[in-house]
């Protein structure tokens, strides 16, 4: 992608905007001599109500300009009057076809089921039963709700090649797939793009599974790296699982991507695979490591050399934050978000002027 230096910030509400903050704070050393340009949107739902979602476009049209996004975590009201999803909004605003999460062992917590190997869920951004439209009929008993879906065969396309490339990339295998027996018109759509892909990728392994056994079947894996492509739902409701077998929802970042026409990155959002815990709000207890490993995975799509190696150094004294015990309660630990974010800071300079010191 065209390597703009500007990232667009998209404040959100509760924990939501405090892990965002914890975020900016690792990034922000290395702000000027990267040549980081912050620009901000406030997506908090009281700017969002106040300005219709006029905001929401407003940034969307920004990260179509510069390319990449981080986001935090932002309340979906209740009452569909309200102004709904800023995610879907953003999605829909930027053309965007693909999200991907990885699951990954976060030493030394025990996974479950003996999973160890990486578990790659990439799922449709639009679509499906998001956006869909939807009404009721009949009074009593005899009410009847209705849904009218729509899924596209090129966010399908999308969708699959980008699952085989990265399973190309990464050694792994593409598994699972949409419910095509029940559905053959709709999900079956995306089933000829995975079979289709399939034929385009021979060296890639490749075991369909209806979505179904899918879930079944992750209760029996073990070591084999495995890209699962997903329609929008299905990988919502996947990702949350395979990311709480390796420990924690907390534990890995999200990002959403905008393919061109030759499916090459054009944007990226990347923000953290939870919600706004308004539970913890203001007590200073959430988990900030996926919006910090959120922020660190944004840097990977600057293809400069000095941006992915502090990429890697926020990367790898995140997990080792983990490994020598700096925890937050979600993982068993003690440590405040904030301490395990100095932690990170700490740990992410000492690496970096090793490096340097070692050539």
């Amino acid at each position: 992608m065209e390597q703009n230096r500007t990232i667009v910030v998209l404040q959100g509400d509760q924990t939501g905007q405090e892990l965002l903050d914890e975020a900016l704070r690792v990034l922000q050393p290395f702000v000027d001599s990267l040549s980081i340009n912050f620009t901000t949107f406030d997506l908090s739902l009281e700017n969002r109500r106040q300005t219709k979602n006029h905001v929401v476009l407003e940034a969307a049209e920004a990260i179509k300009q510069c390319g990449l996004g981080l986001k935090a975590a932002t309340i979906t009201p209740d009452d569909p009057d309200d102004v709904g999803s800023p995610n879907a909004i953003l999605r829909e605003a930027v053309d965007a076809q693909v999200i991907l999460r990885v699951g990954r062992r976060i030493p030394p917590v025990r996974p479950v089921a003996g999973v160890h190997a990486p578990i790659a869920v990439v799922r449709m951004a639009v679509g499906g039963a998001y956006g869909a439209q939807e009404w009721r009929e009949g009074d009593g008993l005899n009410e009847i709700a209705y849904r009218t879906e729509r899924i596209e065969r090129r966010v399908c396309q999308a969708v699959a090649e980008y699952a085989f490339q990265y399973a190309a990339r990464t050694g792994a295998k593409v598994f699972g797939g949409p419910k095509f027996t029940v559905s053959p018109l709709y999900e079956g759509m995306f089933k000829e793009e995975l079979d289709a892909a399939a034929e385009r990728y021979p060296s890639v392994r490749y075991d369909p599974q209806l979505i179904d056994a899918t879930y079944a079947f992750l209760l029996e894996t073990t070591g084999e790296a495995l890209v699962i492509p997903a329609l929008n739902r299905d990988g919502d409701a996947l990702s949350d699982l395979v990311l709480k077998m390796f420990g924690t929802i907390a534990g890995s970042e999200s990002v959403i991507l905008s393919l061109d026409d030759n499916l090459k990155t054009r944007a990226a959002i990347a923000e953290a695979t939870h919600g706004t815990a308004p539970s913890l709000a203001g007590k200073n207890l959430a988990n900030p490591m996926a919006m910090i490993l959120a922020g660190a995975a944004l840097l990977c799509y600057l293809e400069d050399k000095e941006v992915q190696r502090v990429c890697r150094a926020i990367r790898e004294s995140t997990l080792e934050t983990v490994y020598d015990g700096i925890r937050t309660s979600d993982l068993g630990g003690e440590a405040t978000t904030s301490e395990f974010t100095d932690e990170v800071i700490r740990r992410t300079q000492a690496k970096l002027a090793v490096w340097d010191a070692l050539g």
